[in-house]
């Protein structure tokens, strides 16, 4: 049988407030993650594993971030004449105009290029989560089932429940049920935000919201949650996939730094790349890690570049980063290109790119199984005049007054 059409979009443009800390200055799928890689390195890396060729980008908030990483798509196998990566921007005389603000809109404002690529089915991926999933078998599945759209289903944590669409399905896998972001889920099976579309239902869907927006008044059709999805479910055209494998959403700081530390077990809840199923990414840096005579490393992961000269136990540590003799690192991820100097003591936190935390100083405590509350964020200063490369601010991760989700596009 011939391999489907099939065109993934990958939804990378949201401001990513949820995870404010680490989006400041960056798109949230360009936030490092894993010791060298990226968040929009997961969503790729099974495209690209599963087959398939065909992959555009949704880019709004901080495009240059990402898009530096994107460049040609050549380590995802996306560099093609026929095909390939795609990075859609907002756009002004294409009748559908300007920034979008939610996922409908934004799936809504390339509705005219997809009808042209006129593929068998659309995938629908966000960027913010870390999991391994081959995309093929879901395609298949989707298309045996002649469904309007297949979620990828998971179970989480019942308190989180609320963060995500929350379904209910039958016994022979039919989505008999779809809350968006519930204040009482009724259960804790979520989608995982990974979609399989019939492309014409999807189109329509997609057209009929932006009316319906219209009527109202305001415009703006919102999420996917908010209608196609609700009105695929109540049409009985919606199926699930359950996914039992690892996935994570890291879209704050605390699911961030906990994501990191799921990486380190013995043996680790999960691995980053596995044989047969690589985890591609793009890199600046060169040449391996490297310890002095004094350093002690345990339980972690190194990236590419990495100095160490001190103490460095259960942590993350980027790409060219250096901990001096005497500093000291444990249950903490820190970011491609930051220094820890000479004495300085980490503990539980994310230090991002760049920082230079100063001798002898310290951030947050070590604690075994930190929660929310705990984790601390070391970000570089802001002059007038720009960043100082030798200053770092602190911010605690899930301690500043609650805001609404990011509209994940």
């Amino acid at each position: 049988m011939a391999p489907p059409s099939v065109v993934t979009f990958v939804l990378a443009g949201g401001a990513g407030s949820r995870l404010r800390a680490l989006t400041r200055d960056r798109a949230k799928p360009a936030v490092p993650f894993g010791a060298g890689y990226h968040l929009v390195d997961f969503a790729l890396s099974n495209a690209a594993n599963s087959g398939f060729r065909d992959v555009w980008v949704i880019q709004q908030f901080h495009p240059v971030s990402l898009g530096a990483h994107l460049r040609s798509g050549r380590p995802w196998d996306l560099d093609r004449l026929d095909g390939g990566l795609l990075v859609l921007h907002p756009s002004q005389g294409t009748g559908r105009d300007g920034f979008h603000s939610g996922t409908t809109d934004a799936l809504w404002k390339q509705v005219e290029p997809l009808r042209r690529a006129a593929p068998e089915v659309t995938r629908v991926v966000s960027a913010d989560a870390v999991y391994r999933l081959d995309y093929e078998a879901i395609v298949r599945d989707h298309l045996a089932s002649f469904a309007e759209v297949t979620m990828v289903t998971t179970r989480v944590d019942p308190r989180d429940a609320g963060r995500y669409g929350v379904v209910e399905v039958d016994d022979d896998g039919a989505v008999t049920a779809y809350s968006h972001k519930p204040e009482d889920p009724s259960s804790d099976l979520v989608c995982a935000e990974i979609f399989v579309f019939n492309t014409a239902a999807l189109i329509s869907r997609l057209e009929a919201a932006h009316e319906e927006a219209l009527t109202a008044g305001d415009g703006d059709p919102g999420d996917l949650g908010e209608n196609v999805l609700p009105a695929m479910v109540a049409a009985g055209h919606a199926r699930q996939w359950r996914h039992d494998g690892y996935w994570r959403d890291v879209g704050t700081v605390a699911s961030y730094w906990a994501g990191h530390m799921d990486l380190l077990g013995e043996p680790p809840v999960h691995e980053l790349d596995v044989p047969g199923w690589p985890l591609r990414t793009a890199s600046s840096f060169s040449g391996p890690a490297r310890t002095g005579p004094k350093a002690e490393v345990t339980r972690s992961l190194l990236g590419r570049g990495a100095v160490i000269l001190g103490m460095v136990e259960h942590s993350v540590i980027g790409p060219g980063v250096v901990v001096e003799h005497g500093a000291v690192v444990r249950d903490s991820v820190i970011l491609p290109g930051a220094v820890v100097r000479a004495g300085a003591r980490v503990g539980t936190a994310v230090v991002d790119s760049g920082v230079e935390v100063p001798v002898d100083a310290r951030i947050g405590e070590h604690q075994a199984g930190a929660g929310e509350a705990t984790v601390q964020v070391a970000l570089l200063s802001h002059a007038q005049d720009g960043p100082r490369p030798s200053g770092f601010t602190l911010r605690a991760g899930e301690m500043d007054p609650p805001v609404d989700e990011d509209r994940r596009t």
